[in-house]
Order: structure tokens, then sequence, then C-alpha cells
């Protein structure tokens, strides 16, 4: 079976995703489409490589993944395709895969050079989608490009450390539910705080607001939250809840929050993209 998923930046309102799966279609009838997200903010790369990096491994082997966020071809991003844990990624070498490639090591990178190939009216897509077509057909990278040893990295969306005492990362995903996704990961937290107490800080806007009311605890999951005694779930709603989520990133949260009701950990914390979340140890 031939899989290709999409993620972009296109939204749902206008034409541009119908007319994707339609050009896939044409070139690919047999193909399984899948829609992992159309609703990464504009250029957001970050954003864009955390719901690849969520999603992916939910698929089979071989599953082509086309990327479509900041996606034109220019001087600085060219187009690149790679063979990452046994999936294939095409994208636009402007941090996505970076990012995502910092846990494994790529198999295999290609820069694709078949652009002067296609009809002159050729969109940066169309190149894309042949090259992803070509590679659910089980052809061949060498054959759409030339191999690379290295990709563009953005080091400023990265987690830092200082003095082996403070992780300061970043937010770099809303979710549906207002939950707030950080780029700090499980294994940064686990190897550095080597058991050791810890507080959690957000809302760096402001120094005074940033020593009060820390997180002290980080839960295996939302429910974990419940205790094991008289009182019901829904005492605890409204509670605020940091967890490691599925894909092993610190996630900030409201236990069984309503965004349109209750409100949720961005609208409670006053958290945005890229806004500062620290962990200090004692």
């Amino acid at each position: 079976m031939s899989i290709i998923t999409l993620t972009t930046d296109y939204g749902l309102k206008d034409h541009f995703v119908g007319a994707l799966k339609g050009k896939i279609a044409s070139q690919l009838p047999n193909a399984t489409v899948i829609d992992i997200s159309h609703e990464v903010d504009p250029f957001n790369v970050a954003q864009a490589s955390y719901l690849i990096e969520s999603a992916y491994a939910s698929f089979p082997k071989g599953t082509v993944h086309l990327i479509g966020v900041d996606a034109e071809m220019n001087s600085e991003n060219q187009h690149i395709a790679l063979q990452w844990n046994g999936h294939y990624f095409i994208a636009a070498d402007n941090g996505i895969l970076s990012i995502l490639t910092q846990k494994i090591i790529p198999e295999k990178i290609y820069a694709i050079n078949i652009h002067d190939r296609l009809h002159l009216e050729a969109t940066d897509m169309d190149v894309l989608i042949t090259v992803a077509t070509h590679l659910s057909k089980g052809g061949l990278l060498n054959v759409i490009g030339k191999e690379i040893v290295a990709l563009k990295e953005i080091t400023q969306l990265q987690p830092s450390v200082e003095n082996n005492t403070i992780i300061k990362g970043c937010v770099i995903y809303i979710d549906h539910f207002g939950n707030v996704v950080t780029n700090i990961t499980k294994k940064m937290f686990l190897e550095m705080g080597q058991e050791r107490p810890y507080e959690i800080f957000f809302n760096a806007k402001s120094n005074l607001k940033k020593k009060k009311n820390p997180i002290k605890t980080i839960y295996p999951k939302y429910s974990e939250i419940v205790n094991n005694d008289d009182y019901s779930s829904s005492t605890y709603d409204g509670i605020r809840v940091a967890i490691f989520n599925e894909a092993n990133y610190l996630e900030l949260g409201i236990y069984r929050s309503n965004p349109r009701s209750l409100g949720s950990a961005s609208s409670l914390f006053g958290l945005t993209y890229r806004d500062t979340v620290e962990i200090i140890f004692k």
C-alpha cells in the first residue's frame, strides 16, 4: 500500500488542500492520502516539526510524509528528501527536518534537483508531489536528487541549559484543548535532573509572576492527578497539570479544560508561541 501524509499551513477554507490531493491522485490514483494537519500556523517550522514527529510513528515503514510549510525554494532553502527511521520525508530545507532528526540520524539525505524536468509553470508543491509519488511507487532517492550530508539547523528553537540547574525552553505548539507544548524533552529532563526536586516556571515576561506559583510535579498522564480518596474526578477540574506527552515533550495543561468555558492553559497561563518555560532544579 502506498501511503502519503500531508502536513501544511494551507488551512481548510481555500481550495489548496483539495487541489494538492487532486494532483497526487492524478499521478498515483491508488495512493492512500492521509492528513496530519493543515492548520499549522503560517511558516511555523517548529510547529510543523512537532506535529510530524508526534504522528509519523503511527504509520507503517515506507510511508512518505509530504510537508508543505514554508515550502518555497529560494537561495537559502533548497528542496530535500530524506529517509529517516524507515520513513520518507519531503520538505524545504528550512529547519523542519533538522529539528526532527536530532534524535535519530538520517539514513539518506538528498537535495532535490528535478525542477528543470517539470513543465515551466510547475510550482514548488508540484516538485514535492512528483518526488512523493515517485518514492511511493518504490522509486529511488538518487533518481530525484544529489546526496548531501547535512540539513539546515535552527538553533534558536532548541532548549538551553544553564549551570546544570536550569532548562530554559519555549512554547512550540498549542493544541485544540489549549494545552501548551514546549520544546523540553523527557530525555533532557531525566538526564539533567538526576531525580533532583524541581519547579516549573512560565510566563517569564514578568519576573514577579515567574517567581509565583510554580508547578512542582510532572504526572505520567492527566488523569494521574486524581488521587484515590473519596472525591470524584470533577473535583480536580481546572487544576494545573504538567506531563510528558506521547511525543515525550513537556506539556502544560488544565485538567479537563474547556477553552470555551473553563479556559485553557494557554489563556489562563498567558502563554503563546515562543514564550519561555523553565525547569529549575534544586
